[in-house]
């Protein structure tokens, strides 16, 4: 027998096989989203990420696309990359549909499961048509699994279409001042107009994060759900130290995506990194930047919200002075640097008052900077009212006036 006949024969059978096997899929009304095709699987590779204690000041450069580290608290900015540049987000979108759905939604709601739900492509949780879920199911589905059939089962459910939910998606945007934000799906597939930011993200976050729910289904690393076991799709989550939450994504034109949140040190940081080239380098990226905010920056409270800040002379009033006060604390992360180069500046607007004068009135306010860029400003405030005098308050006056006078005769 010809070996090599005989091999060119198979080989060009699998060649066949495989041109065949591409003609069926081309030719098949099945549409395929890159949307977290592999992300509903338990992550394969081990991440080594033991937190790094560098101290290097200088801002780590990452292969992320965008990227940014917030301060949850304060929602100061510790690190950022293009953070205020458009960018396909994919299934990242997940956070915003979670946090209309929990504002607008009851978690024991049943959810029945539509055709367009069951039959959309991408990362799913195998929902069937007819099926029904309560609302808190689906959104462990959505968040830990990145369901895109959860989404529309949710959307459907909550705004009463895919296209009636992002019309609240857009508006809870619009309320927490997101203005390079726009939704037109709850998944994050690819879809032109559907876009937000790092930062953005990262607002949105520190937004959903206080809301004990979501916090507590993004901090999930596995549950039995509806007789189904779900493992998060998060790879930060047991293997990056402090690490609570919170959502991956990936489509085409978004690249690897991944929000973090992760708590350490008594501060509590979020992380979004956008357009990585793959898993490990969104990890490694996101590792990167939390370990630079963690070992650079301490909490610190630079004002109390209860300290006197000084007192302001009144005229004509029941109180020869009143009191000034903060409108608020301040406590955030700043570096050892930042710490020893603090510049403390006050600035009232007034030398004195007339009475009457309300409380919270505002007088002017403290700032604090640091080489000469103001970290954090707040508003001074009257604690309390100060009444006018009234013509017995002017009697009253001049007695004890004449009655020291007497005195000293």
């Amino acid at each position: 027998m010809d070996v090599m006949g005989l091999l060119g024969r198979l080989f060009n059978k699998k060649i066949i096989a495989a041109i065949t096997c591409l003609l069926l899929v081309i030719s098949s009304n099945t549409v395929f989203f890159a949307d977290d095709f592999s992300e509903d699987e338990p992550l394969k590779e081990i991440f080594i990420m033991e937190a790094s204690t560098s101290t290097e000041l200088k801002p780590p450069k990452i292969e992320a696309g965008a990227a940014i580290v917030m301060d949850m608290k304060s929602g100061r900015v510790l690190y950022e990359k293009n953070a205020h540049a458009r960018k396909a987000i994919a299934s990242t979108t997940k956070i915003m549909t979670a946090i209309v759905a929990l504002e607008r939604g009851n978690l024991e709601d049943k959810v029945k499961v539509s055709k367009r739900a069951a039959n959309i492509g991408g990362s799913t949780i195998n929902l069937k048509a007819g099926d029904e879920w309560t609302l808190k199911e689906l959104l462990y589905g959505l968040m830990l699994r990145s369901g895109n059939d959860a989404a529309i089962a949710i959307a459907e459910h909550i705004g009463g279409s895919v296209e009636g939910f992002a019309v609240l998606m857009n508006e809870k945007a619009r309320e927490l001042g997101l203005k390079n934000t726009q939704f037109k799906t709850p998944h994050g597939l690819d879809t032109p107009g559907h876009y937000s930011t790092a930062y953005e993200l990262a607002q949105l976050t520190r937004y959903a994060l206080k809301n004990p729910v979501f916090s507590e289904i993004v901090g999930t690393q596995s549950i039995s759900v509806a007789g189904r076991n779900f493992h998060s799709t998060n790879e930060m989550l047991g293997s990056y130290p402090g690490a609570d939450g919170v959502k991956t994504g990936y489509t085409g034109q978004a690249g690897r995506c991944l929000v973090t949140s992760a708590t350490r040190n008594n501060m509590r940081l979020i992380s979004v990194v956008l357009n990585c080239s793959s898993r490990a380098v969104r990890a490694n990226n996101s590792r990167t930047i939390l370990d630079y905010a963690f070992n650079n920056y301490m909490p610190s409270k630079l004002l109390d919200e209860s300290e006197n800040i000084g007192k302001i002379p009144v005229l004509k009033g029941k109180a020869e002075t009143v009191t000034v006060v903060p409108e608020k604390g301040i406590e955030m992360p700043i570096t050892e640097e930042e710490k020893n180069n603090m510049k403390r500046n006050i600035c009232l607007y007034y030398d004195k008052l007339k009475a009457p004068i309300p409380a919270n009135m505002e007088v002017g306010y403290i700032e604090f900077a640091v080489n000469g860029n103001t970290l954090a400003r707040v508003a001074l405030k009257t604690k309390k009212s100060v009444e006018s005098k009234s013509i017995i308050d002017y009697y009253r006056d001049v007695l004890g006036i004449w009655y020291k006078l007497m005195k000293l005769k």
